[in-house]
């Protein structure tokens, strides 16, 4: 039985955050540390995670480590997928990019811009969305690949041959349906609200997002991690 930090952050200086004793086979505070370091490492020395921070960081450690009892306590539905939320430079991309070495290589999420499939669907069109979705299979195999969409709303609505499109959109519509169809999960990182997303993507996706993900928010005092 191994103590992790209960969800009642604290302040540099103040007493340690409470512990709540959960059956996992890891320790959290270390791979807290080791996750410290490897963010150090990538990004540079001022990589930090803040004591405000660790109830989302602990709760995605245990998505992907597929702890499934501290998934559990925590709230987390391993079959679905990841809504990271979070004000602009609170590290949502670095947080996700540093989880991937942690996952199983079928559950290793593809990273990939939002706006940059933007671009993609103004030179090559409507293919895009099968990339990213019909498509989105391991070679020669019927299992899914894992992707994560960064920054989703950054994006534009793009025009190709006359015609607007949603990419984005389109993309999320057709992972829904594999993902009931298929299990295909998807994660998403976005500064945007549940309402700013129903305003761009409309109430029939963000209805659908809702059976698709897990959704965790930073708190909006994260401290900006860019600076």
């Amino acid at each position: 039985m191994t103590n992790i930090p209960d969800n009642q952050p604290g302040q540099e200086g103040s007493t340690p955050m409470k512990t709540k004793a959960t059956q996992t086979p890891y320790d959290y505070y270390l791979l807290m540390q080791q996750l410290e370091e490897h963010g150090k490492n990538v990004y540079g020395p001022r990589f930090r995670i803040d004591d405000i921070d660790r109830p989302v960081v602990i709760k995605l450690l245990a998505y992907f480590l597929q702890d499934e009892a501290v998934a559990a306590a925590e709230g987390i539905d391993l079959h679905r997928g990841i809504l990271l939320t979070g004000k602009i430079g609170c590290g949502k991309t670095s947080l996700m990019t540093l989880m991937r070495p942690l996952a199983a290589e079928s559950y290793r999420p593809h990273m990939v811009s939002c706006r940059g499939i933007s671009f993609e669907f103004s030179k090559i069109g409507y293919d895009v969305i099968s990339r990213y979705s019909t498509n989105a299979f391991f070679p020669y195999t019927n299992v899914p690949k894992v992707h994560c969409f960064d920054d989703l709303g950054l994006e534009q609505t793009v025009n190709y041959w006359g015609n607007n499109c949603n990419v984005m959109g389109e993309i999320l519509l057709s992972r829904y349906d594999l993902f009931i169809s298929n299990k295909m999960i998807t994660h998403v990182t976005t500064n945007l609200n549940s309402q700013e997303l129903e305003e761009v993507y409309g109430n029939r996706l963000r209805s659908r997002m809702r059976a698709m993900f897990n959704l965790l928010v930073f708190s909006q005092e994260s401290n900006d991690k860019r600076s």
